[in-house]
């Protein structure tokens, strides 16, 4: 099916940037990562083309082609997230969410109850997570901490610091630079050059959930994923996440980092097919 685009608009005017391919049957939202824009789900959704799928994929404020809000408390996601399903028409939704996509998918489980038919999470933030209420650290491993220093470097080049997080978020921090090459590194890129011209803050559009002590809350069925070769440091924290869901083994995906949708669109494909209520 073609990809269409088009713009949703939001109560206070900001047009969100939405892709949609609409084949009918069960409605699929992907959530990106901080670290990307919608265009990160494109080559996942092409693989879905012919499952008869509503596939839809937006920019968050401040991501791709939807403008950052001038006040970063005006607004929240879970409140654009709804926009966008009124505006389309998807009463019910199976969430796929990555990294900062995935914290967005738990908080709209818990807001949303009725709406959310499920949700994938591949390699998931969690709203108030912390490490103080679990027997693990947050602590850096020696390769990803210079890794972390050179992304957040405000005062470096552009091009350093996309290449920074390119190996931190894209390869995976413990293996080699450049392991992931070709079209999804430069789209890496350009997407990262926008979130950093843009800069606008990680806490903006909060949505005021504590979701990580609400866990056991969240009623629609979850599958918890990751890739392998992730950070270090936050390996810990997505199996405490599925211990805390209660749902089932959550799934470790060999040879991939943070961004699974972008290296290895077909394993995401069939983590969608495989986990879609039937």
């Amino acid at each position: 099916m073609d990809a269409t685009q088009q713009t949703v608009t939001t109560p206070d005017g900001t047009a969100i940037a939405v892709t949609r391919r609409h084949g009918g049957g069960q409605a699929v939202v992907f959530l990106h990562a901080g670290v990307a824009d919608r265009r990160s789900w494109d080559a996942v959704a092409a693989l879905l083309d012919d499952d008869d799928l509503d596939l839809v994929a937006y920019d968050r404020r401040g991501y791709g082609e939807t403008p950052a809000a001038d006040d970063p408390a005006s607004f929240t996601h879970a409140a654009d997230l709804l926009t966008v399903l009124d505006a389309l028409g998807l009463d019910r939704v199976f969430l796929v969410g990555n990294s900062m996509g995935g914290a967005l998918a738990l908080d709209a489980a818990l807001l949303l109850p009725e709406q959310v038919t499920g949700l994938l999470l591949i390699g998931a933030g969690v709203s108030g997570m912390t490490d103080d209420d679990t027997p693990f650290d947050w602590e850096l491993d020696p390769a990803t901490e210079p890794l972390l220093d050179r992304a957040e470097d405000a005062s470096a080049d552009v091009e350093a610091r996309i290449a920074a997080l390119a190996h931190l978020w894209l390869d995976g921090p413990v293996a080699p630079e450049g392991r992931v090459g070709g079209a999804p590194r430069e789209l890496f890129a350009d997407m990262n050059r926008r979130i950093l011209e843009v800069g606008a803050p990680d806490s903006a559009g909060d949505n005021g959930i504590e979701a990580w002590t609400r866990l056991g809350e969240v009623s629609a069925p979850v599958t918890c994923t990751w890739g392998d070769l992730d950070i270090p440091a936050d390996l810990p924290f997505y199996a405490e996440i599925a211990r805390r869901l209660d749902q089932g083994p959550a799934r470790v995906l060999p040879g991939v980092a943070h961004l699974p949708g972008l290296e290895q669109p077909d394993l995401v494909a069939g983590l969608v097919r495989d986990t879609l209520p039937r």
